[in-house]
């Protein structure tokens, strides 16, 4: 965040301590203090200082010059998957969705200008993305996102492509903002979207909107499939009429639920700032399933 956008109670350290936990990942899953401080913008002593802090606390442990996050970061995310109610009740319908389709399917929500999968259940198959609960993905390149991107008012994605990173990622990743407005337009029309190998090169993904009880876009749910052995006619002919049985489903039981679907129990999907989440939208039908 730049320094001129931050409010009177921004506390930097907890940003720089918050920093020192992400610079972790799959492809670094154990750095070096001078790794740490080079990848977090950090002096050598205020990294020590950080990674220090973390250990005392149980969340990172030294292995000789090495760090490594320990299982105790799991608690920063429990508290607020635990309270997913809506992942909840979408789970088993996406277990229903991947035995009859043999794919597999996830549910993400918008935070920010990523999506973030808040529950996912794969195939018995290998597939070249390794995707978990927390993987994030820019909005704009997967079907998720843009599903979601597609029912915010127009001024609001008029924003987002102002500041989003049109880097392409593969060969056909859509790259200009007005091809991209389009897109969306086109996705709102039809109710759910198609991404052709613009995330990942070998990777198609479709997604359809859920929305609550009030009609508010809260999230979406996707299928990836292997385009070397799916086509797109496959995709719209064969997964679209499941996905949106599956979608149907999942808001069945959201309008039935007591439980509400506010900030506490979505998270940043239901934000309504221009920064993150979904809005209420304008309540569209359903598109009829394909005939095959």
């Amino acid at each position: 965040m730049p320094e001129a956008d931050r409010a009177p109670h921004f506390v930097r350290s907890l940003e720089r301590g918050l920093a020192v936990i992400r610079a972790f990942d799959a492809d670094h899953p154990e750095l070096t203090l001078s790794e740490v401080a080079r990848s977090c913008g950090l002096t050598r002593a205020a990294a020590r200082r950080f990674l220090l802090t973390l250990a005392d606390l149980g969340y990172v442990r030294a292995d000789g010059r090495a760090y490594r996050l320990t299982p105790r970061v799991l608690e920063l995310g429990y508290s607020y998957l635990s309270s997913f109610s809506l992942a909840q009740i979408a789970e088993p319908h996406l277990e229903q969705l991947v035995e009859n389709t043999r794919e597999s399917s996830s549910l993400c929500v918008l935070d920010g200008d990523d999506i973030v999968y808040v529950a996912r259940v794969p195939a018995r198959r290998i597939m070249t993305a390794a995707i978990t609960v927390g993987t994030r993905f820019p909005a704009h390149v997967t079907s998720v996102g843009r599903v979601i991107l597609a029912h915010l008012p127009q001024e609001e994605i008029d924003l987002r492509l102002s500041r989003a990173e049109l880097t392409p990622l593969t060969a056909r990743t859509i790259v200009s903002a007005d091809l991209l407005r389009a897109e969306l337009e086109r996705v709102r029309r039809q109710g759910y979207a198609v991404v052709d190998q613009e995330l990942e090169e070998g990777l198609r993904s479709i997604a359809a909107p859920v929305r609550d009880r009030g009609s508010e876009v809260v999230a979406a749910v996707n299928i990836p499939v292997q385009a070397g052995r799916t086509t797109l006619a496959a995709v719209r002919r064969d997964l679209l009429p499941a996905l949106l049985e599956t979608v149907a489903g999942i808001e069945a039981d959201l309008g039935m639920s007591a439980v509400s679907t506010g900030p506490a129990s979505t998270g940043p999907a239901r934000a309504s700032s221009p920064g993150t989440g979904t809005h209420r939208s304008s309540s569209s039908p359903r598109p009829p399933a394909p005939r095959p």
